[in-house]
């Protein structure tokens, strides 16, 4: 694959590449999350009516998030960003922290994140490790509730008009370890300029597949050190 020297490049990635690092995804072929109703943990509406539930639930999340390390397509990733010339985006479907301590830096987490809290009052976003609950206040405004810094379903993913942005202008769309199930994600692969290679590296073709122009199939550790290898040898 052959891109001009500074030609920027796009990298979805979704829960495909943290489950090789040992997180489970979320949701499965039922809609549930760890056995959890999608409809009873992660909704505003969920949130409302029982933010015991919720806290409890994304407490666990948080919880085993320093059992697990980035993997090699995490670290590859950073090196790409790090080595090539041109700016490289990645944009994550994934709330844990994997690609944060693999080293990239020019990340979006456009569903949010684990180790974040968001307060209901100001607004602020703030780095929150630990446990949360109920009687967790906000220690910027000092009086709001704290919610997880996460996108629940029916609300609007995070940093859309950068990522748009991105894709419209750049070279290279690549997904990797998507579904193609979640929408706005499953549609970015259109809104990518006409001139743009577009690559899907997943274990098995996803819902969206079709639109991409090449497919590599294969487990992420495997795929995405010898495609950012390749890259870089052509920069």
């Amino acid at each position: 694959m052959t891109l001009p020297r500074a030609a920027s490049i796009v990298i979805l990635t979704g829960a495909g590449i943290s489950a090789e690092s040992g997180l489970r995804t979320f949701r499965d072929a039922n809609g549930l999350w760890e056995n959890h109703r999608v409809e009873d943990v992660a909704t505003p509406e969920a949130f409302h009516h029982n933010p015991a539930l919720v806290h409890r639930f994304y407490n666990e999340r948080r919880r085993s998030l320093p059992s697990v390390q980035p993997n090699a397509a995490h670290l590859a990733l950073a090196r790409l960003e790090r080595e090539r010339p041109g700016e490289v985006l990645l944009v994550t479907q994934n709330v844990d922290d994997l690609h944060d301590r693999a080293g990239s830096r020019n990340l979006v987490h456009m569903h949010g994140e684990l180790l974040k809290g968001r307060c209901l009052a100001c607004r602020a976003v703030l780095d929150w490790p630990g446990d949360m609950d109920a009687d967790s206040r906000c220690p910027a405004c000092r009086r709001g509730q704290l919610r997880p810094h996460i996108v629940w379903f029916g609300e609007v993913p995070l940093e859309m008009e950068r990522i748009y942005r991105a894709l419209e202008g750049c070279a290279l769309f690549a997904a990797i370890g998507t579904s193609g199930h979640v929408y706005p994600a499953a549609g970015f692969v259109e809104a990518v300029g006409p001139e743009a290679r577009t690559v899907e590296l997943n274990l098995e073709p996803s819902r969206v597949a079709d639109a991409f122009q090449e497919h590599r199939s294969g487990p992420a550790t495997e795929l995405v050190p010898a495609f950012v290898a390749e890259l870089l040898a052509r920069r």
